[in-house]
């Protein structure tokens, strides 16, 4: 296998974006990662997306994207792993280039969720539960995570209040990141005070629904520096997978595909939890943030949600999370997520996060979460410069 780095990122702001269709918001991302990388042609194209047949009555996206940015011609497909698909986009691209399969690979997500209303999107989204055993019986995404969330509490004697860092810590961080949905600070008050969505969750433990799309180019990493000082190495490419069903897990509350997913990039990079600099956690919902920096090894068990009242996933934290907004201060177009989080860590990485940059970052590591965590993939990236 060959090693292999990215080589340019790109990005639009997150939003509602009425303006641009689902073909406008990739173009945009994946042609400013090629202006970045300084490459006018690629070998292939992994697009990561969820929900455009649902919402935008769109699919056959790969060949739909490629063709739109100048690419026509070459190979494209799409790529779906429900909320983890920018991250399953982009594990398709690093096997290719690291198998020698392609030299110069694109990997964008992209999703456009705002065309519809609340109850269209929140059934789309209810596709990546188990559509026997949860969706038809009424339990939309949400309500799966309340149900977590409220057996969390119970367990390990948490009030809800107590989860409000980690919202304040993302909308904090969200105030330096000018492609954030949400650039606004929160306070203690305003989070106990939302709207309740499904108890125990408010709306302040719940990521946004999204448009917005992200790119990366990639290529070997003994080729990097033909395109760019400021390639980063991607040390590591882990998937694992669980039970879609949370009943059918043996202990709801650990979740083995993050564990699992994490161990195997550790054991990839050579390195352990102690050295990564920042971690892009999947905080769809406070309660995932606090299970996932738990099964990754932060923190012990039920003590995830100490972390963040501690301040150690600040930006001066012991391992800050969120560092750009995440999903709660950027916003969560799905199948774009896993991608905005690896732009965000290689922005870490080069030095270029301005005001939210964390001092001496060299290992960056991004986990993007399908499902309830039936889906978990994990990357380790790491600065060369």
């Amino acid at each position: 296998m060959r090693d292999v780095s990215i080589i340019g990122i790109g990005q639009t702001k997150v939003g509602e974006h009425w303006d641009k269709s689902l073909r406008h918001l990739a173009g945009e991302a994946v042609l400013a990662a090629m202006r970045d990388a300084s490459i006018e042609m690629a070998d292939s194209l992994y697009v990561g997306n969820m929900l455009s047949g649902e919402i935008a009555a769109q699919e056959h996206l790969g060949a739909l994207v490629a063709d739109f940015v100048g690419l026509r011609g070459i190979e494209a497909v799409k790529v779906e792993a429900a909320c983890a698909s920018g991250a399953a986009a982009l594990r398709q691209a690093y096997i290719a280039v690291a198998g020698g399969m392609a030299d110069v690979v694109i990997a964008c997500g992209v999703e456009k969720m705002t065309d519809e209303v609340g109850d269209v999107v929140t059934a789309a989204l209810a596709l990546a539960s188990d559509g026997e055993y949860e969706t038809f019986h009424g339990l939309s995404f949400v309500a799966i995570n309340a149900l977590l969330m409220r057996r969390y509490m119970y367990e390990f004697g948490w009030k809800h209040e107590d989860f409000a860092a980690f919202a304040i810590n993302a909308h904090k961080n969200a105030v330096g990141n000018p492609h954030a949905m949400f650039p606004k600070p929160i306070t203690v008050e305003r989070y106990e005070q939302a709207r309740m969505i499904a108890d125990p969750i408010n709306l302040m433990d719940s990521s946004p629904i999204a448009d917005g799309a992200a790119a990366v180019v990639l290529c070997p990493t003994e080729q990097a520096r033909a395109f760019t000082d400021n390639a980063v190495r991607i040390a590591a490419s882990a998937v694992a997978t669980d039970a879609l069903a949370v009943h059918d897990r043996p202990d709801p509350l650990f979740l083995q595909a993050v564990y699992l997913s994490a161990r195997k990039a550790y054991r990839q990079a050579g390195i352990s939890p102690q050295d990564i600099d920042l971690f892009e956690a999947h905080d769809a919902f406070t309660i995932m943030a606090a299970l996932s920096l738990e099964a990754c090894g932060f923190a012990e068990r039920g003590q995830g949600v100490r972390l963040a009242q501690e301040g150690e996933i600040t930006l001066e934290g012991r391992i800050p999370i969120s560092t750009m907004g995440g999903l709660k201060g950027r916003g969560h177009p799905v199948g774009a997520t896993g991608i905005y989080q690896v732009v965000e860590v290689v922005q870490q990485l080069r030095g270029q996060a301005g005001a939210n940059q964390i001092k001496d970052a060299h290992w960056g590591m991004a986990q993007n979460i399908g499902g309830s965590g039936a889906t978990v993939i994990t990357h380790i990236l790491e600065a060369l410069s």
